[in-house]
């Protein structure tokens, strides 16, 4: 029988190298360039494609790490936001920050799609954790008095998600921003 002990530390290097990939993955599927290929995420990221592999063996593998900390750092984008602007502001500008975060995923629809059927990633555990984001800041509206107090936050988590997906065929950014300022007023208290 072995003995399984505390999870293996990654090495600083090892650590750098996963960090770049992922920086660099981020930096390919934003810019609209096709194709995104593992290979030239690889060598973009100064690395060889065996390193790549150890940390992401697939490609869905490496579409799930990256969408994982994506959504991470924009749900703490919440508080950030509230730390620097006022409510009504900050919620404006976390839909900017949606906007560019759904524009980064078009390219990575496909691996999504089969992170998503096959469960290794769970919609409503994302929409929980953008809707706590939501919370956070309608909270702080309602205390401030510049935000509704009947607004659910899953309401315009919906309504960002909805507005996004509608433009992203036609429409464009300057028609989202229409929408999201159009939500925003009718949020503001």
């Amino acid at each position: 029988m072995s003995e399984e002990g505390p999870p293996r530390r990654r090495r600083a290097d090892a650590e750098r190298n996963r960090t770049r990939l992922l920086e660099v993955g981020r930096a390919a599927f934003a810019s609209g360039r096709e194709p995104v290929t593992l290979e030239r995420i690889a060598r973009d990221a100064g690395v060889g494609i065996g390193t790549l592999y150890r940390h992401f063996p697939t490609r869905e593998a490496f579409v799930e790490a990256l969408y994982r900390e994506e959504v991470a750092q924009l749900c703490a984008s919440a508080e950030v936001l509230l730390a620097a602007e006022n409510p009504v502001h900050a919620l404006r500008r976390w839909m900017d920050r949606f906007a560019e975060y759904a524009t980064a995923k078009r390219e990575m629809a496909d691996s999504l799609r089969v992170l998503l059927s096959s469960g290794a990633v769970a919609i409503t555990d994302v929409r929980k954790d953008l809707t706590a984001a939501i919370q956070t800041i309608l909270d702080a509206g309602i205390s401030a008095g510049t935000l509704r107090a009947d607004v659910r936050a899953e309401d315009i988590v919906v309504s960002v998600v909805g507005m996004t997906s509608a433009t992203a065929i036609d429409g464009g950014r300057a028609q989202l921003d229409r929408m999201f300022d159009l939500l925003v007023d009718g949020v503001r208290h």
